[in-house]
């Protein structure tokens, strides 16, 4: 089982400056990239202080100049926003220019504040991506594409330049529902899913629709891979345990805001509201703890065969904070997942 740093930008203070916030994010990747992390991962949102990423292609460029391995995820672009037309070209040129490290996860965009402001509206969001997916596929894969859709109409023409790798880079989904995992990985896609509030049932369903639907593929489906998304951070104590997840709690009480809450938001920053769902709750489906708990709390991830988990450390926390966790991490649990050992580095800071 591999890991990835989620590089989702968390930006509640706008006097911290959004030169330095990325510049963490650099840091936070070179550095998994050192200790030999599967991959880092980056989001797309716009107009929003939350998982803030308006340009995750041009920001997996920049970090693929700054590292050597690691793959870089997109978790995810959001396909409505974007003319498949244009896009395709951009998504080409930053595949060439990461190496060959980009991995595409695609998704139909979350935040109905951003979509509908960006003229999105959310009740077209699946036909939306349904048909920019389709229209991306075929520019990445064929030449002299026409289409003649309900969002596309456009006469033959074929992007330039080629791709390097046939149809373009990886291609991952983002969904939740079991039926969907299968149907997407029936068609040839990884998958980045998580469970509701840490639901085990739930996620035992997700990765049984994965392997359904790699088995009914009859070989063709073997390399594909499932991801896991969770909010996760080592603590050395009780008292940080404590400081960490009072962090994450304030973080979704902005999350919730703009995900599946009214929205509110003021020149640019989600305004955080109470919850339904208390600190205490939440907490037992976060994976905030010590080293030896979370080898006790990824177990069961390895045992289902999860291939990768994605890590989101980034919820309000101090830079050091997350360096910090990040090197634990890959010292002290890493090793027990993986059949190699980080190189042992002095204190990052």
């Amino acid at each position: 089982m591999e890991f990835s740093v989620q590089l989702s930008s968390d930006y509640p203070n706008k006097s911290y400056g959004g030169e330095r916030v990325y510049r963490d994010m650099i840091e936070q990747a070179v550095l998994a990239d050192r200790l030999g992390f599967d991959a880092v991962s980056i989001t797309e949102h716009h107009l929003v202080n939350c998982l803030m990423m308006p340009a995750p292609l041009t920001f997996a460029v920049k970090l693929a100049a700054h590292t050597k391995k690691i793959k870089i995820l997109t978790c995810v672009v959001v396909l409505p926003l974007h003319d498949m037309r244009t896009y395709a070209g951009e998504v080409v040129v930053a595949d060439i220019f990461c190496e060959g490290r980009l991995f595409l996860g695609v998704g139909r965009g979350a935040f109905k504040f951003e979509m509908e402001r960006l003229d999105v509206p959310m009740d077209e969001t699946r036909e939306r991506f349904d048909e920019s997916l389709d229209v991306l596929q075929a520019l990445l894969s064929e030449e002299e594409v026409s289409w003649d859709g309900k969002y596309y109409q456009f006469a033959p023409l074929t992007i330039m330049p080629r791709p390097v790798r046939p149809g373009g880079p990886p291609m991952m989904m983002a969904v939740m529902n079991p039926e969907g995992i299968y149907h997407c990985t029936k068609r040839g896609f990884h998958i980045q899913t998580t469970p509701l509030s840490g639901n085990q049932q739930m996620l035992v369903d997700q990765v049984e629709a994965f392997n359904r639907g790699k088995a009914d593929m009859d070989g063709a489906g073997d390399h594909l891979t499932l991801s896991l998304s969770r909010v996760a951070h080592v603590a050395s104590s009780q008292t940080e345990r404590a400081r960490k997840n009072r962090a994450a709690y304030d973080y979704y009480c902005r999350f919730d805001n703009i995900y599946l809450g009214p929205g509110l938001v003021d020149a640019g920053m989600i305004r955080q509201i109470p919850r339904q769902q208390s600190a205490e709750e939440l907490e037992k489906s976060l994976l905030i703890c010590t080293p030896s708990e979370m080898i006790d709390k990824l177990g069961p991830y390895q045992d289902l065969g999860i291939d990768r988990v994605i890590m989101n450390m980034n919820f309000g926390l101090d830079q050091q904070d997350t360096l910090d966790a990040i090197q634990c991490f890959a010292e002290d649990v890493m090793p027990h997942f993986t059949d190699r050992s980080p190189p042992k580095l002095s204190a990052v800071g």
